[in-house]
């Protein structure tokens, strides 16, 4: 005499397919993650890129940050290194509330030292670009040289043969610049 085969439901193979696959999953996991991880490059003073990035190149170690450049002033003021094309934030009392890598235009301001002339909460780039934060502080070559960072966070290189006078900044040091900036006699700074 046969015994009829039963039938397992249709939920219990897929309930258990399911859990082999997660277990599957997390076993590739713990592999992957006893492997090489990679790092990225940085090198001391290396400018940031142009690219697509939404932020600059980060090191793998935590680096001192980089010190406010001398002659920059003293005070309340937002300092734009030109050559390090990195800026500082410095309150009244000299000490360095955040500092950052930008991305500037192809047009760069003059030292010297600036009033910020207007603030606009968001508006389009010459390029195109959607930004926020607008901290305008110079005049070059016909442009209005300001602070700002794209809403989509990303750094799109400057357009090409295109003249542009933007210095932008990952989205949140952006917001933060742009709390700095609107504080009374708050002024900026651009050293070589």
């Amino acid at each position: 005499m046969t015994v009829p085969a039963r039938r397992l439901p249709s939920w219990i193979w897929v309930t258990g397919l399911t859990a082999a696959a997660i277990v599957g999953v997390g076993a590739l996991a713990a592999q992957a993650d006893q492997g090489a991880h990679p790092t990225a490059a940085h090198a001391a003073g290396a400018k940031p890129s142009a690219s697509a990035s939404p932020r600059p190149a980060a090191s793998p170690k935590k680096a001192e940050p980089a010190a406010v450049p001398d002659g920059s002033g003293t005070g309340r003021r937002i300092v734009y290194s030109l050559a390090q094309r990195r800026v500082w934030l410095v309150d009244t009392d000299e000490a360095v509330r955040r500092t950052f890598a930008v991305w500037p235009g192809t047009v760069s301001p003059d030292s010297g030292t600036y009033v910020i002339s207007k603030t606009l909460a968001a508006t389009t780039g010459s390029d195109g670009v959607q930004i926020e934060h607008i901290v305008y502080f110079a005049n070059k070559s016909g442009l209005s040289v300001a602070f700002s960072n794209a809403v989509d966070g990303s750094s799109p290189p400057p357009a090409a043969g295109k003249q542009t006078s933007g210095v932008r900044m990952p989205k949140a040091d952006g917001a933060v610049l742009w709390t700095f900036a609107t504080e009374p006699n708050t002024r900026v700074a651009v050293v070589k």
